[in-house]
């Protein structure tokens, strides 16, 4: 049965005691981390190690330890110490491959670059990354830290290295936590620059700086702001629109509508940190509704579990999504208790008796 506890025995070859303490790190730290986010129990002496667990959770674990050993490995005699990153990301890995038998395209969903092979973290972003490969639109939904721009760049920079495309186009709203772009000092490509920095630093990591900067000359890769997209038509191109919740309605149509032939568009965001003005209506939103039942278009939606930087990320999202929806609970109540009130006046006036009736 699924639930019952078994014991998966793992040797961890070679056997070297200092690889061994880089595996576990201080304090058996690493291993703490990973009992606690895999629900197991472990132990070990020298290189034998015992996990105790149900069995699904058992044999993730041992393959986890002996990739984490692989880490190991001496880099020019040094031993490398494991970072608690590391191992995080590692986990994550590990939760992904449990449901890699589900997934028809999970041993395709690997981007290779240059700079080495990107892999999806867990089984949404492994669906996201099938996704973008098989629909001319996709939409990526979430919260911070789960991937969802990183993922896209790596799939642009392999269409491109691939020839697929003849270029990357990479756009997001000027618009961030209420701050006006008259506020910052320079022109205006001067004044976005900023607001695209996240898009050149997946950029720089996957291609070089020197490479980034050639191709930003020659105009393979474009980094614009939104506005710019305006009365153009995009052929051979994949286009990356990041922080899609700040689009308005009418700037997410104009978007949409300038893909051209043999084009592929990435659209992601974050539905609950929208920074437009009070009122104005959320572009990314409208569009969930509008294009929810077109068959060739993706929507990815990722959750907390999904988040894939330091663990107290994904704490920190659920904790705004609880108090959120008990806020949300909280203005039915209210609303549900004035409706009553209202219609408790309306019986009460219907029911008095009229005085002037009186003989």
């Amino acid at each position: 049965m699924s639930s019952q506890i078994v014991s998966h025995q793992v040797d961890l070859e070679p056997s070297d005691n200092h690889r061994i303490s880089s595996l576990v790190g201080p304090f058996d730290d690493n291993l703490k981390q990973i009992e606690r986010r895999l629900g197991v129990e472990i132990t070990y002496r020298h290189n034998h190690f015992t996990v105790m667990g149900k069995q699904q959770q058992t044999n993730a674990t041992a393959e986890l330890l002996k990739l984490l050993y692989i880490e190991t490995q001496p880099v020019k005699g040094v031993i490398p110490e494991l970072e608690p990153e590391q191992v995080h990301l590692a986990i994550q890995e590990a939760n992904c491959m449990e449901q890699d038998e589900q997934d028809p395209y999970a041993k395709t969903s690997f981007i290779k670059t240059k700079r080495g092979v990107i892999k999806p973290r867990n089984q949404n972003q492994s669906q996201y990354v099938t996704n973008i490969v098989h629909h001319d639109i996709c939409f990526g939904i979430g919260p911070a830290g789960t991937g969802k721009t990183y993922l896209a760049v790596a799939c642009a920079v392999d269409a491109l290295e691939r020839q697929e495309i003849r270029r990357i186009l990479l756009t997001r709203p000027a618009v961030e936590a209420g701050e006006k772009l008259g506020f910052l000092p320079g022109d205006l490509s001067q004044k976005v620059d900023p607001y695209l920095r996240p898009l050149y630093d997946a950029l720089f990591e996957m291609l070089g700086f020197e490479k980034v900067e050639k191709l930003i000359e020659r105009n393979v890769i474009e980094v614009a702001p939104l506005a710019y997209m305006r009365g153009r038509t995009l052929n051979d191109a994949f286009i990356i629109l990041d922080e899609s919740q700040n689009t308005t309605v009418e700037q997410m149509k104009m978007f949409l509508t300038r893909i051209g032939f043999n084009s592929k568009a990435v659209i992601t965001g974050d539905i609950t940190q929208i920074d437009l003005p009070r009122g104005a209506r959320s572009g990314l939103r409208h569009a969930i509704e509008v294009l929810k039942d077109v068959n060739e278009i993706s929507f990815n939606f990722f959750t907390a579990h999904d988040v894939v930087r330091h663990p107290v990320v994904a704490r920190i999202v659920q904790a705004y999504e609880r108090f959120e929806e008990g806020q949300r609970k909280e203005e039915a109540e209210k609303k549900k208790a004035q409706l009553a009130e209202k219609s408790s006046e309306s019986s009460n006036k219907n029911a008095a008796p009229d005085n002037n009736s009186q003989p």
